[in-house]
């Protein structure tokens, strides 16, 4: 789907009285050139930005045209950082170009993100100006915005300021003034969003969903390359519409299975699918969500998306988290469920309850060529990679450290990783049988396995999985073994911090019930993905995608009988539970057309 690609723009901000003032959102340039927009850290860095990622080799310049209202000469700032600080060149280094002038100051070249001054330019009111920013190095340079003004003054750099600023200076209404009203709103376009949306639309709920990325399938996207693993439990006929085939993680064969999982979800006449929309706000009044807020990543737009239910496939749990749901975060201590395995004591559980979760993953690989390929030095990247060489990436390439946040330091997590693949691929090219290895593709987007766990009715642990338990509302049914992630440098100093290992624990079939499918406090809200009720260990085997699919089905499915008898979805349990199990059993099969009229 393509986007039409706007700039924001305003002229005057009583911020600065008497002075021209205006602002350019990066991601909204006209031609982003070979920079891609990113919209992970959102909220942390309080935008999406354009990220020259370019593996080592300058991209094409991004472009956009302004008309200003005034001519004179302006100072420009630029919100940007440099992503590797220390006694080397800055890796994302780049320059701003205003119509045929390239500005003297290389930007991106201060730690921590921030406004620079890059300097003044004549601005002609008569002629639309052309702004570029040129990428020096191909290594991840970040452009978030450019402010022009006639008064030399700098703009707020803290994220509260700077976040009312912004709205100040675009005179940006307080919310949203498009109103969208849905029967289910989905918000995550993973495999668990994906099946969650088909279920509902299948039973007849008019559906939104709403995904912050181009593609949909989250880790399974050819944006990030990771196969799904799993079962298809009671819900195969959906899940093989949005599954992947099993290629080795990181293979560019993901845009095959992409071209299937978008065509089927964008065949159901009943979804509207969100691309490149990302949530930012969940209003709820007493304990039920009232709207989710959402903004185009691209162009600024915002709209309001109410309905009666919701489902959080946001991974992080951000829709549970705006609204007020419980939460957890980190591993519980031994004796918190008693999850204890003694063969692996402190790293399997540990005595103290403790911030460690999983890590995220970036995959990367390279492809011999039949000429020498060069690659820059890195003297910024080797800090991490040291003398570590690889050519390629897999799953075990994975950061964690119980001082950073998966939600809260992604860009430092990523950023890490980034550095991680370049030093490596650098130091394995200093070896004559790589001579012709070439950098093909490095994901810039972190592959989460772990961050926050919403709060259910029942919290599935690492028993519930050992001891394959039965419940009454089992809706869910998965028999891979349980896995559980671990950083090797915790095993032994000298290993590289962005490797990980997995505890492998080989059980009976166990099952999750629907009661780890809705919030414990929030009435409406569903949750299916990474983010459902469980433990930390308990989320080791169903964390992968098929068996979070068969999450987002079964409550798709569950969104269907709450509204035909206008319940809440803990009333499905007490209330209507043989009825959906049977609804479950009766679509299992069950051919449906999916073709638009």
């Amino acid at each position: 789907m393509k986007n039409v690609l706007t700039f924001l723009c305003v002229i005057f901000s009583s911020f600065y009285a008497l002075s021209q003032d205006m602002l350019v959102e990066a991601e909204s340039f006209d031609n982003p050139g070979g920079w891609v927009v990113d919209p992970q850290f959102v909220e942390q860095m309080g935008s999406p930005y354009l990220n020259a990622h370019g593996m080592g080799k300058p991209v094409e310049n991004a472009s956009t045209k302004v008309n200003f209202k005034k001519s004179g000469t302006y100072h420009i700032w630029v919100r940007t950082m440099n992503w590797v600080p220390g006694e080397w060149e800055a890796p994302g280094r780049f320059q701003l170009k205003v119509n045929q002038t390239v500005l003297d100051t290389v930007l991106g070249t201060r730690s921590g993100w921030g406004w620079q001054y890059a300097g003044q330019a004549k601005i002609n009111k008569k002629q639309a100006t052309h702004i570029e920013l040129q990428d020096l190095t191909g290594f991840n340079g970040r452009c978030d915005a450019i402010y022009f003004s006639t008064k030399k003054n700098t703009p707020p750099s803290s994220l509260k300021k700077l976040t009312a600023w912004r709205q100040e200076i675009t005179a940006e209404p307080n919310a949203p003034e498009d109103l969208k009203t849905y029967d289910l709103v989905v918000v995550g376009g993973g495999l668990a969003g994906c099946a969650a949306a088909i279920a509902g639309a299948e039973q007849g709920l008019k559906v939104a969903l709403i995904h912050d990325r181009p593609v949909l399938g989250g880790n399974a996207s050819e944006e990030i390359r990771v196969h799904t693993e799993g079962i298809y439990g009671n819900f195969e006929r959906i899940l093989t519409k949005i599954d992947t085939k099993h290629y080795p993680n990181g293979s560019a064969e993901a845009k095959f299975d992409q071209q299937k999982r978008d065509q089927n979800v964008k065949s159901y006449e009943n979804i509207d699918l969100f691309l490149n929309w990302r949530a930012y706000d969940a209003i709820s009044e007493d304990n039920s969500i009232k709207y989710v807020d959402a903004r185009q990543t691209f162009t600024g737009e915002r709209k309001r998306f109410t309905a009666p239910y919701f489902v959080d496939s946001t991974g992080d749990g951000w829709i549970g988290f705006w609204a007020g749901a419980e939460f957890s975060y980190g591993r519980e201590s031994v004796d918190t469920y008693g999850e204890h395995w003694e063969e692996h004591g402190e790293l399997w559980s540990p005595k103290e309850a403790d911030n460690a979760v999983m890590g995220s993953s970036v995959l990367w690989g390279s492809t011999d060529t039949d000429t020498p390929q060069s690659f820059p030095e890195v003297p910024w990247a080797m800090p991490v990679a040291k003398d570590y060489a690889e050519v390629n990436g897999e799953w075990q390439w994975e950061f964690s450290r119980n001082d950073l946040s998966q939600i809260d330091d992604a860009e430092e997590i990523r950023d890490h990783m980034l550095r991680a693949i370049y030093g490596s691929f650098s130091n394995a090219k200093k070896d004559e049988v790589n001579k012709n290895r070439r950098l093909e593709w490095v994901s810039y987007l972190v592959g989460k396995r772990e961050s926050r766990r919403l709060v259910g009715d029942h919290i599935f642990t690492f028993n519930d999985a050992k001891e394959g338990r039965k419940f009454p509302d089992g809706v869910v049914i998965e028999k891979r073994a349980v896995d559980v992630h671990y950083q090797t440098v915790l095993e032994d100093e000298k290993n590289p911090d962005f490797i990980s290992e997995a505890l492998f624990y080989r059980g009976p079939q166990y099952y999750i019930p629907y009661r780890s499918l809705y919030s414990k406090n929030i009435k409406n809200l569903f949750m299916a993905g990474r983010n459902f009720s469980c433990s930390h260990a308990g989320l080791g085997g169903p964390r992968v995608m098929l068996t979070t699919g068969q999450m987002g089905a079964a409550v798709g499915y569950a969104a269907s009988l709450c509204k035909k008898y206008e319940v809440m979805p803990r009333d499905i349990y007490t209330g209507y539970l043989d009825e959906y199990l049977n609804l479950i059993e009766e679509q299992k099969y069950e051919k449906i057309p999916t073709s638009k009229k």
